[in-house]
């Protein structure tokens, strides 16, 4: 009887343990909820500082609460308990601050930070016990990506469980209207075990003097290295006002190999290292910081004022998780010699535009020698810069449409009233057998798509407000809409493109000849995608796989013109297309540009005469580059393709400014991941909308900063400047004000949303266990009746099968319950961590029965070896 009632109990206490393991997320943060501080009412969003994204993943929102420094060059520190007790994983870091403000930030991770109080003065420290840094920012900087499988280890046995936030204010005359700050940090953390653990490896120079006037000073810093391999995949540099460039460098053998060189008057990100370096037991780490005394009349040392320096030169690694160190630091120079023979690179000087330098660290600076036209002017091109360019598009986490249940997702666009629609596939899909080597479609047999393949959404909650394209396409690609409303899409099976009135069932015109690909006036080859200029009504079409060039029509359909020519061996030249995949036509600029999807670059040319006007290509596009849009107001948004087998360029999303062609932002989503993301389309207020044609799913991204104008009196002169208030708060479609009570109120309710799911979900679960638990209880009863009428033989029987049971659950130590060892007994169990990336792009739906990530590549001519189709 007792054998019955110790094994009812053990029964009873897995079944416990599942079902607090399906328990919502929310119950995790309650007790952190219920004794969290209580911040400003300006921090908008920072009374939940702690935000679900799913069973295992949360955002921890990690703000400066409200706080106005009282003098330049404050530093102040909060800290932040980490609200889960066991063991999780930093995986991402969004910040929210400005160098109108703040100079820089540092999180630090320990276990028992140097106060209590909701701030402090960061002169009584950081961290009683040893502090990791985390993070550094400075300068805008751009949100720090981690690669996947990578993670900070945070909590358990050996991670801290308190998050520092120190924040250097340098010139506070931007608080003279007595305003709160709330600058800081968000954290995406989870609970997978990662099996990479990412740290900091800190150079800095402590003792470098720097003389008035000397033209030239060079800090050295030099460390052996003496642990177990580490990978190093980012960097950050960091002066204050003298520093020219700084340089990182692993030396092996005498050979000095690059980790990073950047000027530190630029933003002072973590920026990727260009080529993947690891470094070994006994190889050197060195880095050198040149410094210019010219303008000072008295020396400068090392210190943390505006006028001292600094000489940092931060590295980002990851290890293995059994032998990972968190933080590791080089404060000397071992080997000062060896710096004779440091590469010439590290000693020239990055060239860095004089404006840039007025606003470079936002240090408290007297004007001198400026009259009131030249500030005002000045002032005027820094409101636009600013302005320009400063905000971040992060995924808004609580749009529900990223669950669709849709087919391959192959264009989005906005309609004129702004809603989202989507093309899609339906059933169908484009794999090895669509088409054969003449590119004939060779599924006809399978006839149109039955169902509806447009859908128009509400942009703002998903909901379906109408759908058309039944039985219309086989293979859809491409759309647009007009300004009046028309939707223009493409068909790659039938190489026809289609005019569709947003609620007529038939085409009111038709481009192309059904399934006959060709190549003169009359054909197309797999086209791409459509553009209509809003003014004159002229088309622009992408010609395509098989095809590569840009055909321009009449409003009517009547062939006006053509460009472009396939990529010659070498580098691809100005006019030549691998691939036109997507177009964005800006008729502000009255330019037409394309997505050269295979040669992994954009090419913008005059929609008058298609004349080159210039290409767009950075390294970290990759190799293919899939989709382009415009918004009014100067941006390019982007989306690239997955990485080859042995580079390291992540997929993710761009935002450039138009004019220059630089990156200003990049981004990706934090629920499910992006695939082949194959289209994107913005909107004014920079809301961003990609659609996947693997993942099958669509994300909505947002602004989370906006920008504010005040007027302050400086030198008695009226200006403008730039105040920036963030929120974390999902932005709207149309930028429509709604009061701090209002978010509050949406915020609790889905709160209350969120906790009653999860209520319901242990509750359903709860009820079904019983019957279970009652069922397996009279079978035992039984078989104890049995054992009473037939002997000890039977009783033993008993005890061995259920020690056989016992014995998967307690694993093979015996010693307790470990659930970890007996799930993964059972097939189709994993661990999930870092899995391999997909290295082909392709259009083509995945193997489901092989259970691999290989992709066949498809659609596009040989010789040579075709590129991905999608």
């Amino acid at each position: 009887m007792a054998g019955l009632v110790n094994n009812l109990l053990i029964l009873f206490l897995v079944f416990q343990n599942i079902c607090l393991g399906f328990r919502s997320p929310l119950s995790v943060f309650k007790r952190y909820k219920d004794t969290t501080r209580s911040l400003s009412s300006e921090c908008l969003g920072s009374d939940r500082p702690v935000i679900s994204l799913g069973l295992s993943d949360f955002a921890l929102d990690i703000r400066m609460p409200g706080v106005t420094p009282k003098q330049s060059d404050t530093y102040l520190c909060m800290s932040v308990p980490l609200p889960v007790d066991d063991e999780a994983y930093v995986v991402d870091f969004k910040p929210h601050a400005s160098m109108d403000t703040v100079h820089h930030m540092l999180l630090f991770g320990c276990n028992e930070p140097s106060s209590t109080e909701n701030y402090w003065d960061c002169d009584e420290g950081t961290c009683k016990d040893k502090s990791n840094i985390l993070y550094a920012w400075a300068r805008n900087a751009p949100p720090t990506r981690l690669p996947k499988g990578v993670g900070f280890r945070v909590g358990g046995e050996t991670g801290g469980r308190f998050f520092v936030l120190q924040v250097h204010y340098g010139d506070i005359s931007a608080f003279r209207d007595k305003h709160k700050d709330c600058s800081g940090v968000t954290l995406h953390l989870t609970h997978q075990k990662q099996p990479l653990i990412a740290g900091m490896y800190l150079m800095m120079s402590v003792n470098t003097v720097i003389p008035p006037g000397e033209k030239v000073v060079d800090a050295d810093i030099a460390c052996h290295y003496k642990r177990f391999p580490m990978h190093l995949f980012a960097y950050r540099v960091h002066t204050h006002r003298l520093g020219k460039v700084v340089s990182g460098y692993r030396v092996r053998n005498g050979q000095w190999t690059l980790i990073g060189r950047q000027s530190p008057q630029l933003p002072q990100a973590f920026y990727p290292v260009e080529h993947p370096v690891d470094v070994n037991y006994d190889d050197v780490l060195a880095a050198r910081c040149v410094f210019s005394g010219e303008g000072r009349t008295t020396e400068t040392r090392i210190g943390g004022t505006a006028n001292d320096e600094m000489c940092n030169f931060y590295i980002m690694y990851y290890m293995e998780a059994k032998h990972a160190v968190s933080y590791m630091t080089c404060t000397q120079n071992a080997n000062p010699e060896m710096f004779r023979s440091i590469p010439q690179e590290a000693n020239i000087p990055i060239p860095v535009k004089s404006d840039m330098l007025k606003v470079t660290h936002g240090h408290h600076e007297e004007i001198k020698g400026t009259d009131k036209s030249s500030l005002l002017q000045q002032a005027k091109k820094e409101e636009e810069e600013v302005l320009d360019q400063d905000f971040h598009i992060e995924e808004a986490v609580e749009w529900p449409g990223v669950d669709l249940k849709l087919g391959q997702v192959s264009g989005l666009a906005l309609d004129p009233e702004n809603n989202l629609v989507i093309f899609h596939r339906g059933d169908h899909v484009w794999d090895e057998n669509s088409f054969d080597s003449k590119f004939v479609y060779q599924q006809r047999g399978l006839g149109p798509i039955e169902q509806n393949t447009i859908l128009v959404l509400n942009p703002s909650n998903a909901k379906l407000l109408h759908s058309m394209g039944r039985s219309l396409f086989y293979l859809p690609h491409g759309l647009s809409i007009d300004k009046n409303g028309n939707y223009w899409v493409t068909d790659v099976a039938l190489h026809q493109v289609f005019k569709l009135g947003a609620h007529d069932k038939e085409p009111l015109l038709i481009l192309g000849v059904a399934l006959q690909p060709g190549s003169d006036r009359n054909h197309f080859c797999q086209p791409t995608d459509v553009a209509v200029d809003p003014i004159t009504g002229s088309i622009y079409i992408s010609d395509g796989y098989c095809n590569s060039r840009v055909i321009q029509f009449t409003p009517k359909g009547l062939y006006v013109m053509q460009w472009g020519e396939e990529t010659s061996l070498g580098r691809a030249r100005p006019g030549q297309f691998h691939i036109p995949h997507s177009l964005a036509l800006i008729p502000d600029f009255s330019q037409l540009c394309v997505a050269d999807r295979e040669n992994g670059r954009i090419q913008c040319f005059k929609l008058e005469t298609g004349e080159f006007i210039r290409e767009i290509k950075h390294k970290s596009f990759g190799r293919e580059l899939f989709a382009v849009s415009y918004v009014p107001g100067g941006f390019l948004f982007a989306v690239n393709g997955m990485p080859y087998p042995g580079e390291a360029e992540p997929v993710q999303g761009f935002v450039m400014n138009f004019s220059t062609g630089e990156i200003i932002d990049t981004f990706i989503p934090l629920r499910k991941n992006f695939e082949m993301p194959h289209d994107v389309v913005a909107s004014e207020d920079k809301t961003v909308f990609v659609g996947d044609v693997h993942a099958r799913a669509v994300w909505k991204f947002a602004s989370i900063e906006k920008m504010e104008h005040r007027s302050v009196k400086k030198a008695g002169i009226e200006v403008q400047e730039i105040k920036e208030s963030e929120t974390i708060v999902e932005a709207r479609l149309k930028n429509t004000p709604e009061s701090t009570d209002h978010l509050k109120k949406q915020e609790k309710q889905h709160l209350v949303q969120q906790a009653s799911t999860g209520v319901s979900f242990v509750l359903i679960t709860t009820l079904l266990i019983i019957p279970v638990v009652v069922l397996l209880a009279i079978l035992l009863f039984i078989r104890w009746r049995k054992t009473t009428v037939y002997g000890a033989d039977g009783e033993h029987k008993l005890d061995s099968s259920s020690g056989r049971i016992l014995g998967k659950l307690r694993g093979k130590g015996g010693g307790g319950l470990n659930l970890g060892n007996f799930f993964a007994s059972h097939k189709g169990y994993s661990r999930k961590g870092f899995d391999r990336l997909s290295t082909e792009g392709s259009d083509q739906e995945k193997d489901e029965d092989d259970g691999t990530d290989s992709e066949e590549e498809c659609s596009a001519p040989p010789p040579p070896s075709a590129p991905s189709s999608s």
